[in-house]
């Protein structure tokens, strides 16, 4: 289909593509049970070098821009922001880690969807695309694997220290 349309109409075509595919994939990743979102899996999973936040506070300096980003948490009815805490308890703080996760799995499938618009675009289009949708997905990937890394850490030391204070 490359070609059959022009570029300007191939340019609407994805801004509509785009907004569709972001309303359908956080409809689908919000109804995700939160049970399924307990543990990192596949994409999910921190890397070694990024337990902790610390490799992303020293290299990429995080937390000067990630207040920056939007949060989409509260789009969808009974969603949940991920900009603050409701409080510091456990319970709370692993429901935030699995809102990070669900996040991250979302523009994981935003990423996945880029090569579909091979299908209309001519080429330089579709490297344009590709481009929109790193600069729009990875920093959002970025932040919540920055702070659930950081929720994750705060849940260690707070079970290190219950361990401690219950031998």
């Amino acid at each position: 289909m490359t070609g059959a349309l022009s570029p300007g109409q191939a340019a609407i075509v994805d801004v509509v593509a785009w907004a569709v595919l972001g309303v359908a994939i956080g409809y689908v990743a919000h109804r995700i049970p939160t049970r399924w979102l307990e543990v990192d899996r596949g994409p999910t999973r921190l890397l070694r070098a990024e337990q902790g936040g610390r490799l992303h506070e020293r290299y990429l300096a995080i937390g000067a821009w990630q207040r920056r980003l939007p949060d989409a948490g509260t789009v969808f009815a009974g969603g949940r922001s991920k900009r603050s805490l409701a409080s510091r308890r456990p319970g709370d703080l692993e429901r935030l880690a699995a809102e990070t996760r669900r996040a991250e799995l979302t523009h994981w499938a935003l990423l996945a969807a880029t090569p579909a618009f091979a299908l209309w675009n001519p080429w330089w289009l579709t490297v344009a695309m590709a481009a929109y949708a790193l600069a729009a997905n990875l920093p959002c990937l970025l932040a919540q694997r920055y702070n659930r890394a950081r929720l994750e850490r705060i849940l260690a030391r707070r079970a290190d220290r219950s361990a401690r204070i219950a031998s």
